[in-house]
C-alpha cells in the first residue's frame, strides 16, 4: 500500500488558464483592426439589404467593397454619377456611398481575398415544391471560400433554417485547408430589413450575431459593433437562425390569423377593422395585425418554408406553420370573389367589368413587386374574365402579366371602371379622388375609412 504524500509536499502549479478562444494572432489581428476600423469589409450581394449594410459599414468608417455577380449593378455603381437601382433607398443612394471614397463595387470575386470580413446578403428563395433553395449561399460560400485567406471573418446575414452557417458555408471553407476559431472565424447575424421603413435603419436595428464558436461570435460582434448601435450576443449560429425565423414566422402566422378571421368577421355582417381597432384597446396580451390581400414581399411569404422544411426533417409534423401559408396564399382569391359578388350586387356580373386595381407593390411606399398579393389577385379576376387595369405610383408596369402598364389615376378612369379595387395603400393615393369618382371601391385595406365625403359603394374584402 502507498504511503499518503506528507503534507508539506509543495502543491502542483495551477495550470495556466485557457487561452481565449480569439487569442490566434489571426484572430487578436481581427479584434484590433475591426476596433481601430482600419479593416476593409466586403459586401457580397448589393441589393436591398447589402446596399444599407454598405452605407452602415461606411459610416462606421470601415473600407467597403461591394460585390454582386450581376454586372449590371457593378456597371450602375462604377458610372459617374452612379445610378440607383433599389428605389426605396432613395435618389442618389448609390453615388452617395461612391462619394465617401472608401467604397468600390467589383463584379470580380478573387477581390474577396482583399476583405478582412466578408458578409454574405444573398437571397433564399423557393424551389417550386416550396423547399428551401440554396444554390445562391452555395454558389456564394464556394466563391469566398476560393479567394479565402488566413484571417477572415464570414458571416452570413441571408434568412435560412438553423444549420446553413455550419453545414452550407463552412464546410467549402474548411475544404481550402482552413481551421475554424484559428485561421477563419464563421458567424451568423440575420438582416432585418424592412424596405421602405424610415424610423428603423440598418444602424439602429437591433442586430443578433451568433458564432460557430467562441471567438467567431465575438470577433463578429465586434465589427457589428462598430456600425450597429445595439448587438445582441447569442450562444450559437443557430441560435440566430433559428430566431430570425420564429420573427418571420410569427408575423406570418398572425397575418394568417386576422386573414381568416376578416372572412368571418364579413360573412357576419361585422367591420373587421372596427373589431380590431376595439381589441386593440386591451394594453396587455394583444398584438395588433392587421389583414389584406394577402402577404407578399423578400421574407414573409418564404421564411415559413424553411422552417417547414427543417421540421419535417427532423420528423416533425409543422401543421400551424404550413396552414397559415395556406389561408395568406388563398387570400388574393377570396379578395376576387367578394369583388365578384360586389360586382354581381349592382346588377353587373364579374365576367366582362372593367376593374382597376390600386398598387401593384407588396407594401405601401415601395416599388416591390416580389410575392405580391396584387399579383395573384389580378391572376384571379382575369381568370374570371374580368377586364383589369392598374395603376401603381411606384410601379410603371406588372411584372407578369403583358401588356399591364400603370394608367393615370384620373376622375376619367375611375369613372370608367366598373370597380375600383385597392390592393395596397400607397400614401401618394389621392384616396379623395378615389371617393368621389369611383361607382363601387373594394377596399382591402380599409383605406376609404377616412374618405369623407365619399359617394362610391365602399365594400371591404
Amino acid at each position: 500500500m502507498t504511503d499518503p504524500e506528507p503534507a508539506s509536499r509543495t502543491p502542483p502549479a495551477p495550470a495556466e488558464p485557457p487561452a481565449p478562444p480569439d487569442a490566434t494572432a489571426a484572430g487578436a489581428e481581427l479584434a484590433r483592426r475591426f476596433a481601430d476600423r482600419t479593416a476593409a469589409v466586403a459586401v457580397v450581394g448589393l441589393g436591398y439589404v447589402g446596399l444599407p449594410l454598405c452605407r452602415a459599414m461606411l459610416d462606421a468608417g470601415f473600407r467597403v467593397l461591394g460585390f454582386d455577380a450581376d454586372p449590371a449593378k457593378v456597371a450602375a455603381a462604377s458610372a459617374r454619377p452612379a445610378r440607383d437601382w433599389v428605389p426605396h433607398l432613395g435618389e442618389g443612394f448609390v453615388e452617395r456611398l461612391v462619394g465617401s471614397g472608401r467604397f468600390e463595387a467589383t463584379g470580380d470575386a478573387a477581390r474577396l481575398a482583399d476583405a478582412d470580413a466578408v458578409l454574405l446578403c444573398v437571397p433564399t428563395p423557393l424551389k417550386p415544391d416550396l423547399s428551401p433553395d440554396l444554390s445562391f449561399v452555395r454558389d456564394t460560400a464556394a466563391a469566398v471560400a476560393a479567394a479565402a485567406r488566413p484571417g477572415q471573418l464570414v458571416v452570413l446575414e441571408s434568412t435560412t433554417y438553423p444549420g446553413t452557417t455550419r453545414e452550407v458555408v463552412l464546410p467549402p471553407l474548411e475544404a481550402a485547408g482552413l481551421v475554424l476559431g484559428r485561421s477563419v472565424f464563421v458567424a451568423y447575424a440575420p438582416e432585418r430589413e424592412d424596405p421602405g421603413r424610415r424610423d428603423h435603419t440598418t444602424a439602429t436595428i437591433p442586430r443578433l450575431v451568433g458564432g460557430l464558436d467562441a471567438a467567431s461570435g465575438r470577433l463578429a460582434a465586434t465589427l457589428y459593433r462598430a456600425a450597429i448601435s445595439r448587438v445582441v450576443e447569442v450562444s450559437s449560429a443557430e441560435v440566430a437562425e433559428a430566431a430570425k425565423l420564429h420573427e418571420n414566422v410569427f408575423r406570418a402566422v398572425n397575418i394568417g390569423l386576422v386573414n381568416e378571421q376578416k372572412e368571418l368577421w364579413l360573412e357576419l355582417g361585422i367591420d373587421p377593422f372596427e373589431v380590431l381597432d376595439a381589441a386593440a384597446t386591451k394594453p396587455f396580451g394583444f398584438m395588433r395585425f392587421d389583414p389584406g390581400p394577402g402577404i407578399g414581399g423578400h421574407c414573409i411569404p418564404i421564411d415559413p418554408h424553411y422552417l417547414a422544411w427543417r421540421a419535417r426533417e427532423a420528423g416533425l409534423d409543422p401543421r400551424f406553420i404550413e396552414l397559415a401559408g395556406e389561408v395568406n396564399r388563398r387570400t388574393p382569391a377570396r379578395v376576387a370573389e367578394r369583388t365578384a359578388a360586389a360586382l354581381a350586387g349592382g346588377g353587373r356580373p364579374v365576367r366582362g367589368a372593367r376593374v382597376l386595381v390600386l398598387g401593384l407593390a407588396y407594401k405601401a411606399d415601395v416599388a416591390d413587386t416580389r410575392e405580391s398579393p396584387a399579383l395573384d389577385l389580378i391572376d384571379r379576376l382575369q381568370e374570371a374574365g374580368a377586364a383589369v387595369s392598374c395603376h401603381d405610383p411606384h410601379v410603371p408596369r406588372s411584372p407578369r402579366h403583358a401588356g399591364l402598364a400603370s394608367v393615370p389615376l384620373t376622375a376619367a378612369t375611375l369613372a370608367a371602371a366598373d370597380a375600383v379595387v385597392v390592393a395596397t395603400d400607397h400614401a401618394a393615393l389621392d384616396l379623395a379622388l378615389v371617393g368621389e369618382h369611383a361607382s363601387l371601391v373594394v377596399d382591402t385595406r380599409n383605406a376609404m375609412a377616412a374618405v369623407r365625403p365619399c359617394r362610391a359603394r365602399v365594400v371591404l374584402a
